[in-house]
């Protein structure tokens, strides 16, 4: 901003304009975070255990219909990833997974209609 000022009258600067639109971009995001942080709760997978699925876990489940074998961990929409087959408990396939058992079958929506599924496995890694 102090370059942007530098180029004179601020009432018709574009680049100093643009620098107060960005630093108040980033200010809100800074309020974001520092929201999601205060409300953040750490969760230590490896002191997880159980069969149920919940958030955290890492579960393996196969297509019925194809047998073609998945497998995701459930976080939260900050760190979910697909590539790293990392899913947000928010996801249409983690809420229908959360609470089901290995062995269980279950419908998962998806965009091109559904898919019915059987829990393989329920880990809790690190």
């Amino acid at each position: 901003m102090i370059r942007a000022r530098a180029h004179g009258d601020l009432s018709e600067n574009a680049e100093y304009h643009a620098a107060k639109e960005r630093q108040g971009y980033i200010e809100g995001r800074i309020q974001e975070l520092n929201g999601k942080l205060a409300s953040a709760n750490v969760i230590d997978v490896s002191k997880l255990s159980g069969d149920k699925i919940v958030f955290g876990a890492t579960v393996s489940f196969v297509d019925v219909d194809t047998e073609e074998e998945k497998r995701y961990k459930i976080v939260g929409e900050d760190e979910a990833d697909l590539e790293q087959n990392k899913i947000s408990v928010n996801s249409p396939i983690a809420r229908a997974l959360i609470g089901k058992k290995e062995g269980d079958t279950l419908v998962i929506p998806i965009p091109k209609g559904s898919i019915e599924v059987e829990v393989l496995e329920v880990e809790f890694l690190v």
